[in-house]
């Protein structure tokens, strides 16, 4: 507004329906399907609900700064009360989509500012809460961050779908099973997504699928095969007691399911026949319960001779790079749930033939508060990773790419203009588009590295995969599962492909979204009178840009083409 406009006082000033929107804030946090926060992890992402009661707040008059329509006291509380039950309205998820209702909160906001509603800009823009919301309230909306994975992010929720709205898919099966559908927003997109998504994974299956063979049921389970959810592994270094020298498991649980009824474990079986002794693994279930883990925050135990094993030892010999690991258990698609096996020599022989020919060897941050790996000596990106998720990852960072190239063929042949015009650089034909697929498929592989680390941990509770960044933080995990990129369970790539998918069709495309990298002094530059709303970084509290190097380290190749920032040390 101009300093000829005189000031009025805005609603978020004086008085907002808290109670309802800080419930519906909360309430977010069960909200999966269709939730932009599930498009790609971001550490302290701000409720959607908040930023589009924030923002609608800030641009409508509290009713007391018009006299001449609401006269009196009672006269201004009963407008404040229709205010409040609108904002109480769209703040619930159900209608975050709601046409008719987010057409009237539209034209209130159209009304407020005479027709000219201000631009938003967020400068700490982060997972683009604030920005996305601003976009679904008709404003257009910019963002920017030096962390070029928030960029990456707030691209594709606010920058991408609206280019690219109300356009069919090109793939080739489109016009032979999708005809007659209304390609509604960024519907279209999000379709290919899907198919080219799909060809990623199948296309995996052929190349590595060898290195994830299915296992074969005993008779109990109906025998057959069935395919893999999870390898279970345990860390291992040599016990120091001379008279034992096994290589002795670590792990602080053995559990495998607590589910009632369903309890599962490991027992760990020594043979001592051998010098060292060596050690087998069991599976068993009903009534009894598992031994105690061998580590607690004094340190270690051996299984086979009780030996107290402190933790500078550990380090000592994580930093040699003597740890090892052993498979401990299988976990398996079962017809009425998951299915734990005891390990074979098959398993682990195939696991150990996986032989990448690419490592991500970047240092991890010296930073124990949030990464507790590199003083066992898992200092470098690539030991977080089995060789096995090393192929994984190349392999689907290749695909990313190819599947690019033939989305720009598809699109050629569907009848849009090949200019050579990059998605980054404004592009909107089919070079553009082809960029613009291949940076959600980018999102999704960025999704499976959050599942296919040695971070990951079974979570015995819920019989899933804990990812990496179960919090804000890599830590040391002693017994950890590998997921099956190729399986049907948690971690497999089709399902984070899915979990993409619904976020690019349920995006907003009603107003335009620029999102750029740059530092927050410099963000309005260009930008006449915007209404800036942003939640400012709390100094270190959470490590972001070294969190954030996680997905800039591990899959860069998926990065190559997409919309991204071109300076490669800026989460340095």
């Amino acid at each position: 507004m101009t300093h000829e406009t005189p000031y009025r006082k805005k609603l978020i000033e004086v008085a907002l329906p808290l109670d309802a929107i800080n419930k519906e804030s909360a309430r977010e946090k069960s909200i999966r399907h269709g939730h932009p926060s599930t498009l790609h992890l971001w550490w302290s992402r701000k409720p959607l609900a908040t930023c589009r009661a924030v923002l609608f707040a800030s641009l409508i008059d509290d009713p007391s700064e018009h006299p001449e329509q609401f006269p009196t006291d009672k006269a201004q509380e009963q407008e404040r009360k229709r205010l409040f039950d609108l904002i109480e309205a769209m703040v619930k998820w159900e209608n975050a989509n709601d046409n008719d209702l987010m057409a009237t909160v539209r034209a209130e906001i159209q009304q407020a500012t005479n027709g000219n509603p201000p631009p938003v800009l967020d400068p700490f823009a982060g997972g683009g809460s604030i920005p996305l919301e601003a976009q679904r309230l008709g404003l257009e909306a910019h963002a920017s961050d030096l962390n070029p994975v928030a960029v990456l992010i707030n691209k594709a929720l606010i920058e991408i779908p609206p280019k690219f709205a109300g356009r069919p898919p090109v793939h080739p099966d489109a016009q032979r099973t999708l005809m007659g559908q209304e390609w509604q927003g960024a519907r279209g997109l999000a379709e290919d997504v899907r198919y080219y998504g799909k060809w990623m994974r199948d296309e995996a299956e052929k190349r590595i699928g060898q290195l994830y063979p299915k296992v074969m049921l005993p008779k109990e389970y109906g025998s057959g095969e069935a395919t893999v959810i999870a390898w279970l592994w345990v860390r291992t270094v040599t016990c120091p007691n001379p008279a034992c020298g096994m290589q002795m498991p670590l792990t602080n649980k053995w559990w495998l399911s607590k589910k009632k009824g369903k309890e599962t474990w490991v027992a760990p079986e020594v043979d001592d026949r051998t010098i060292p002794p060596t050690l087998h693994f069991q599976v068993q279930t009903g009534k009894g319960k598992p031994l105690d883990g061998t580590v607690n925050r004094q340190g270690a135990r051996c299984v086979a001779c009780s030996t107290s094993v402190p933790f500078d030892y550990i380090r000592s010999e994580g930093k040699a790079g003597r740890m090892g690991a052993q498979m401990m258990a299988i976990v398996a698609e079962g017809q009425r749930g998951r299915i734990y096996l005891a390990p074979t020599d098959e398993q682990a022989n195939i696991a150990a033939k996986a032989q990448p020919t690419w490592k991500p060897e970047a240092p991890l941050p010296q930073n124990p508060r949030n990464f507790n790996t590199p003083i066992y000596g898992l200092n470098s990106y690539d030991k977080l990773f089995t060789p096995r998720q090393l192929v994984a990852l190349t392999t689907f960072s290749d695909l990313v790419q190819e599947a690019r190239e033939r989305v720009l063929a598809d699109a050629a042949r569907a009848g849009m203009a090949v200019d050579g015009i990059a998605l980054n650089d404004g592009g909107m034909r089919a070079n553009a588009y082809a960029d613009a697929v291949a940076t959600y498929l980018g999102i999704a592989l960025d999704k499976g590295a959050d599942y296919w680390s040695s971070i990951c941990s079974w979570h015995s509770g819920r019989d899933t995969i804990r990812n990496t960044f179960a919090r804000q933080a890599i830590p040391m995990v002693w017994d950890y599962a590998e997921a099956n990129p190729m399986s049907d369970s948690s971690g497999n790539f089709q399902g984070a492909v899915d979990w993409v998918v619904e976020v690019v069709a349920a995006s907003p495309y009603i107003a335009k979204g620029e999102v750029q990298q740059r530092d927050a002094t410099a963000s309005v530059s260009g930008m006449s009178h915007p209404l800036i709303s942003t939640d400012p970084p709390y100094y270190d509290n959470i490590g972001y840009a070294d969190l954030a190097d996680f997905f800039y380290v591990v899959a860069p190749f998926a990065w190559e083409h997409l919309s991204r920032p071109v300076q490669d040390d800026a989460c340095a």
